[in-house]
């Protein structure tokens, strides 16, 4: 495989993650998207805010490229990339999102996977593209399977990508029945 095969291969399981993680807010209402589902505080429109963020520093900042991008709201606090506060709209946050694409996409596309960027986050030692886009893909698709658990939660739908649930077992009945039989050898444990 060349180094321009590896690059696109890497890419597209970057983009099949990111496209996911929007896919999970359709057709829910705007509170579903944004209430907190876990004791931390998970939300999916805080899944994808962060993961703008994210975007824009390691393809970006972390580059020297330009990341004028998604700004949060000043009064979210410390943790303002991990939830939306009620002046911020789930059609802002989505755009932002894919314009932090649009960054990432263009300096991936750009630079060579043995470029030279600097996280000075992580004590300024030098990384390259490669490093960074393994890195991000990684995240991104940590944050799309924890979406996927997150509308799950809220309607039952599931699947790593659109159209494709990867489920082995579709009929409803089964499925009660799978969940009832690793339930019974979990509580043999109690």
């Amino acid at each position: 495989m060349t180094s321009l095969e590896l690059k696109e291969e890497l890419h597209s399981y970057l983009r099949g993650a990111r496209e996911t993680l929007v896919w999970k807010l359709e057709g829910l209402s705007e509170y579903d998207i944004r209430r907190p589902l876990t004791p931390t505080g998970t939300n999916l429109l805080g899944l994808v805010k962060h993961s703008t963020a994210t975007h824009l520093g390691y393809f970006g900042e972390v580059f020297g490229r330009s990341s004028t991008g998604a700004r949060f709201s000043g009064d979210a606090g410390p943790a303002a990339e991990f939830w939306a506060t009620p002046d911020e709209s789930r059609h802002e946050i989505v755009i932002g999102y894919q314009e932090a694409w649009e960054i990432s996409d263009a300096t991936i596309s750009e630079l060579t996977l043995d470029a030279i960027g600097h996280v000075w986050w992580w004590g300024d030692d030098p990384v390259t593209l490669h490093h960074i886009l393994v890195h991000v893909t990684g995240d991104t698709q940590r944050h799309a399977g924890h979406a996927d658990i997150l509308r799950e939660l809220l309607d039952g739908t599931v699947g790593m990508l659109r159209g494709a649930d990867n489920l082995h077992i579709r009929d409803a009945a089964e499925q009660q029945r799978f969940w009832n039989r690793v339930e019974a050898a979990a509580a043999q444990f109690r």
